[in-house]
């Protein structure tokens, strides 16, 4: 798969492949393509080359905007909708599937309850939740309908470290309890090999190293990779 912007390769000829029901983590250099590939398998962007495959079926073959209602996207800053409610902001997609109030009312309070999210923030406006409430109502927001796939874009970034240390955990016990598939994107090399069972490490024009976590550190190839040895 190739993707360039003007006459820019961001990417040509990668190749990389997620397992399902684990979490791979994306990790590389600034400008290595990490989020460009995040979009790409979000429909985003379109490929200049090849396609993705998402259960061995191109996305453009399953609709864009259904596809994007079916998977699970959260992104650092929670990028909460102002006007709504953290009840609100966590049922958007539910709701645009045709799910009952009360299906909505069980499955909100089933993961606030997962994140640490007392029940009477529920009614309460981004203004009135912390950045670290808030990032909580986004991943809440990510795996409310269950999807098979969620996407993250380095969603604890910029969170004090003792909420990002619960987050993170909280959700890595959620992902193991409903067999997400999650593809998540971090510069923090330590947060990747705690998270994931499965790494990506991008490099200049494609992937240089993906295997399961463990082994692509003990057998860096690279200098970057290198670096995981140094975080852990």
């Amino acid at each position: 798969m190739g993707k360039r912007f003007g006459s820019d390769w961001v990417f040509r000829d990668l190749s990389v492949c997620f397992p399902r029901g684990a979490t791979s983590a994306i990790v590389g250099e600034s400008g290595s393509g990490k989020t460009t590939l995040l979009q790409l398998i979000n429909g985003l962007h379109e490929p200049d080359e090849g396609e993705v495959l998402v259960s061995r079926e191109s996305i453009p073959d399953r609709g864009i905007a259904s596809f994007r209602r079916s998977i699970g996207y959260a992104v650092q800053g929670a990028c909460l909708f102002p006007h709504q409610t953290a009840l609100e902001n966590a049922s958007l997609v539910a709701k645009l599937c045709g799910w009952t109030v009360d299906e909505i009312s069980d499955r909100v309070s089933e993961l606030f309850k997962f994140m640490g999210l007392e029940d009477d923030l529920a009614h309460r406006y981004p203004y009135e939740l912390s950045g670290g409430q808030q990032q909580r109502v986004g991943l809440c927001r990510a795996m409310m309908i269950r999807p098979s796939l969620v996407l993250l874009d380095e969603p604890f970034t910029g969170i004090d470290p003792l909420n990002r240390t619960d987050i993170a955990a909280r959700f890595q016990r959620l992902q193991r309890d409903e067999r997400l598939t999650v593809i998540l994107v971090t510069h923090d090399l330590a947060e990747a090999r705690a998270l994931s069972q499965h790494l990506v490490v991008m490099g200049a024009g494609g992937v240089s190293q993906q295997g399961p976590t463990e082994e692509v550190v003990a057998m860096a190839e690279t200098g970057f990779v290198d670096l995981l040895q140094g975080n852990s």
